[in-house]
């Protein structure tokens, strides 16, 4: 299995802490891919500016192919972040040369050659999920809170779909049985502290959390689906998938950095 992570990638920028780190839900996927051992590509767009030669730095000591990992005059994307206790808060989103990234057409036979892509809402590739699927590439989604009426017309071009909520309540689990039945294999639901839920089109499966101290919970979601998916490369049951992403979490949320 050879995996990418495609579209968004920025750097979280905590002016008060005066602290920074390259990220994005697709980049943490991917360097815990790679860690786990799974051949791992990133493709997207940096800037000409010291964010992209660390981002390009980091990625490369973490053994992910960087080969489509464009370099585009101008700003690598950047988050303006903050903690309110040791919860992460997104204050400001500036999408620098994120915002006209593109897939080119090297870029599309690129992805062809994995096995699974990686990817969420600020991906800028929504409309090449079903030419990738239906060449058999695995497509994971993190739609992160969006718990709404945005994933209707992506869910049937996605084999695994990853949400963020609340609670574990009837409202959810009515909420995973339509998403799944719309496409995907197993929708997945993080809770928090609250746990995990899956479910896979006839069964419910939960998973609670690890409990260690926490410094800051970015990143939280992103390790949980790169261990979960870990789990489903490797063969293992939906509870023993869960419980690879709950110890992915776990040891993020132990650090500052999401990953």
């Amino acid at each position: 299995m050879r995996v990418a992570g495609v579209g968004f990638n920025c750097m979280d920028i905590y002016d008060n802490l005066q602290r920074y780190y390259p990220t994005g839900n697709s980049v943490d996927f991917i360097i815990h891919m790679s860690r786990f051992g799974i051949q791992s590509s990133m493709i997207s767009a940096v800037g000409t500016d010291k964010h992209g030669e660390l981002m390009i730095e980091v990625l490369r000591r973490e053994n992910v192919d960087v080969s489509h990992l464009h370099v585009e005059e101008g700003d690598t994307a950047i988050f303006k972040m903050d903690l309110n206790g040791n919860d992460r808060v997104h204050k400001e989103k500036l999408a620098g040369v994120m915002e006209n990234f593109a897939l080119t057409d090297d870029d599309i036979a690129f992805v062809l050659e994995h096995g699974m892509i990686h990817t969420n809402l600020s991906g800028n590739i929504i409309e090449w999920l079903p030419r990738f699927r239906a060449s058999g590439v695995l497509v994971v989604f993190d739609f992160t809170t969006k718990v709404n009426s945005i994933p209707e017309p992506i869910l049937p071009n996605v084999d695994y779909a990853f949400f963020s909520y609340d609670q574990d309540d009837i409202w959810i689990l009515e909420y995973m049985k339509w998403a799944q039945a719309l496409g995907p294999r197993i929708v997945v639901v993080t809770l928090g502290e609250k746990g995990s839920i899956a479910y896979d089109g006839q069964s419910f499966f939960r998973e609670g959390i690890l409990k260690v101290p926490v410094v800051n919970t970015v990143g939280a979601g992103d390790s949980f689906c790169a261990g979960f998916m870990y789990g489903v490369i490797q063969g293992r049951t939906i509870p023993d998938s869960l419980r690879i992403g709950a110890e992915t979490a776990a040891a993020v949320v132990a650090k500052f950095e999401p990953y």
